[in-house]
């Protein structure tokens, strides 16, 4: 009776352990299916449950499952468990350089810098010249120092933006920004499934919007075409905010998951499906993380495309109307044989970047690099880059990535996964008090509109020559140096130039310097405002001098136009009388600005007494909210008007207004040759910006 207990006892074993090793080898085949297609949260709980049910006695199996599941969890950013599961990969004795290694980098990210220490050394003492193996552990020397030494920033995290899963990359929008968007991956996206490579739902884009307060609203999913069934996140926008670039990855059941990067329009302030954006012919690389340059001529991206340094680079490629240009790679002060990943850009033209195989903290560190241009051996300008740790506490321990700045100052919004014990990340707001000097700059018609088409181009005695294109409202922000002399000069095709000057003092604390540029309209006459006669006369008053001085300026900065300079009168008195006195006061006006240095030949005096009425323009409506902007004042339309407005309907039409009759005074000969045709370019301005201008200080 007894034997056959036993026996049946050893049939059930023996029938458990067959089932279990059944069980053992579909996790394993589950797991590695899922490994394949990067699906790294599912695949660890495969591993995982094949490693719980391997027999402690079957050490070099658990070692083995142990290396896989340490893998999934390490790319999932679950760090306690991964820093466990390698550590069992090292006590069953499984271990390699690429497990001290990692290993190495997970202490890193959980602030254990002298066990981190430990790791790095047990790598370097099988390969002296590991360059990550180097970096780790000056990176487990440096941290502790870097954190106690802190540093300006103060770093905060932002409740309202933030969820029970993850949020990250934010991107500010707008002039001036007003909207934050980023990608969650909270209840509130769209779809039921989770994600087999996060275990949480798949990413989208949302949108806080601040009011007239400053406080952010509850975050809402980004309406229209843009966010779909797949990940999208990461997001950028072009320079005119009309577009927005960002990362979106499909799902294919049966293949691995490749980032793209895909383009998405705004119309009726919504934005519309995305399309690819086509960077190269390779469609086994990812593409992800995108930013536009400040001037808009370049986008850099994160890929893991051939010809890198190793893992994940940052390339950028040239924008220009005929499509994108070849890819370039950022090269070795910028790339390292780990990860670099989510480039953005600060307005001075600093490029912010993360990376975990620069010493840093531990996990992803953001690093400041700064362009500096140099000359090579062939006379060709390029682009270094001196890099820069901003230290503790923007940085962490932890992964942090995904800068966003509130204009030309130091602060905004990143992202970082510190203090989540499951590896989410969270949106912090910074803020490094510095001291910023900017110009802001208004370009518009004379009397009229903004003028979004108009450039600005900047020069300063420093060496600087930029040129700016305006916002849609016609405005323009830039960051200015002490002790540079600028000048300033808008153009818009269509107008007469305009030019500022500006002295930049050094200042203690922010300053912004209110700069207006407006541009008279060449096919308009142009209204010379505060211009004053004495009664019945033609004699110029006092008064009268600083709008006369203002307009001997644009004639100098406009130095080929010949003008018109045109006196009208009210409807009172005759018309004879109006034309006679109008007449003299257009020849007042001309002798004033020859006596001041404009050549004769490039005044013409004109009095029209009450022959052309004053037709209102956007300025003067704005002025006098019962007029609109169209209507003339004509003696019929005035004598409906109650008797104070027929006053203020009669001084406008008293004004005097100047004309462009030609814009090439000056420029021929008498052969009507061009005097002064352009020379050739010499070698060495072939490699200067082809619009770049100069000016005598």
């Amino acid at each position: 009776m007894f034997q056959k207990s036993c026996k049946r006892y050893l049939y059930f074993i023996l029938i458990m352990m067959l089932l279990a090793s059944c069980g053992i080898d579909k996790n394993l085949r589950n797991g590695e299916k899922h490994l394949a297609l990067g699906e790294y949260h599912e695949a660890a709980n495969q591993f995982k449950q094949a490693y719980s049910k391997t027999p402690a006695k079957e050490r070099d199996n658990r070692g083995i499952r142990a290396a896989k599941l340490a893998f999934c969890y390490d790319k999932i950013n679950a760090t306690q468990k991964a820093i466990a599961a390698y550590r069992n990969v090292i006590r069953y004795k499984k271990d390699d350089v690429q497990t001290h290694l990692r290993l190495g980098h997970q202490l890193l990210k959980n602030g254990n810098y002298k066990e981190a220490e430990k790791e790095f050394n047990i790598v370097l003492d099988s390969m002296p010249d590991h360059q990550l193996a180097k970096n780790g552990l000056l990176s487990a020397q440096q941290a502790p120092k870097w954190k106690q030494a802190g540093s300006r920033y103060t770093v905060k995290r932002m409740e309202v933006f933030n969820s029970r899963r993850a949020d990250y990359s934010p991107m500010l929008y707008g002039n001036p920004a007003e909207q934050l968007y980023f990608t969650s991956t909270r209840n509130d996206a769209q779809g039921d499934d989770v994600s087999l490579i996060t275990g949480a739902k798949a990413g989208d884009i949302f949108v806080s919007t601040k009011d007239d307060k400053g406080q952010w609203s509850k975050p809402q999913a980004v309406s229209g075409g843009l966010n779909s069934a797949y990940d999208e996140g990461a997001c950028c926008f072009s320079t005119d905010n009309r577009e927005m670039y960002l990362t979106q990855c499909k799902t294919d059941p049966a293949s691995p998951r490749f980032a793209e990067i895909v383009v998405s329009n705004r119309a009726d302030a919504t934005w519309g499906k995305p399309t690819e954006l086509k960077i190269t012919g390779d469609t086994l690389s990812s593409y992800a993380h995108p930013a536009i340059s400040p001037d808009g001529l370049w986008l850099y991206f994160t890929s893991d495309m051939p010809g890198g340094l190793g893992g994940l680079d940052i390339w950028r490629v040239r924008i220009t109307p005929a499509g994108l240009g070849g890819v370039e790679n950022l090269g070795p002060s910028i790339n390292t044989t780990g990860d670099e990943c989510f480039p953005t850009f600060r307005p001075n033209g600093d490029l912010y970047f993360s990376s975990n195989g620069h010493p840093g903290m531990g996990g992803l560190d953001i690093y400041i690099a700064t362009p500096v241009k140099d000359v090579d051996e062939e006379g060709k300008v390029i682009i270094r880059y001196q890099l820069d740790h901003p230290g503790y506490p923007l940085n962490s321990s932890a992964d942090d990535f995904g800068m966003t700045f509130d204009g030309p100052y130091n602060r905004g919004f990143f992202c970082s996964n510190r203090n989540d014990g499951r590896g989410w990340e969270h949106i912090y707001s910074f803020e490094n008090p510095e001291v910023i000097q900017t110009i802001k700059g208004w370009v518009y018609e004379l009397e009229g509109y903004e003028l979004p088409a108009a450039q600005v181009y900047i020069v300063g005695n420093d060496g600087t020559n930029t040129k700016l294109s305006v916002r849609s409202d016609g405005s323009f922000l830039y960051t200015v140096k002490p002790g540079v002399d600028y000048i300033l000069l808008a153009s818009c095709r269509g107008y007469l130039n305009h030019q500022q000057q500006l002295h930049v003092n050094t200042a203690e604390e922010s300053e912004e310097y209110v700069l207006q540029f407006p541009l008279a309209n060449i096919g308009v006459p142009v209204l010379i405002d505060n211009i004053f006669y004495d009664f019945d006369k033609a004699t110029l008053r006092p008064e009268s001098t600083e709008a006369l001085d203002q307009l001997v300026k644009l004639l100098n900065e406009n130095p080929n136009i010949t003008i018109e300079l045109a006196a009208h009168c009210d409807y009172k008195g005759s018309e004879q009388y109006n034309l006679r006195l109008s007449q003299r006061r257009a020849e007042s006006v001309v002798q004033y600005l020859i006596r001041k240095g404009i050549a004769p030949e490039r005044l013409t005096p004109k009095g029209y007494g009450k022959e052309r009425p004053k037709t209102i323009r956007k300025k003067q409506a704005s002025r006098y909210p019962w007029l609109k902007e169209g209507d003339i004042l004509t003696q019929e339309y005035i004598s409906n008007l109650d008797a104070d407005k027929q006053e203020i309907a009669n001084q406008i039409n008293r004004r005097t207004e100047f004309s462009v009759l030609r814009t090439t005074y000056g420029l021929f000969d008498k052969d009507g040759k061009l005097k002064n045709p352009p020379k050739p370019k010499t070698k060495q301005k072939e490699n200067l910006e082809e619009e770049d201008i100069y000016f005598d200080f």
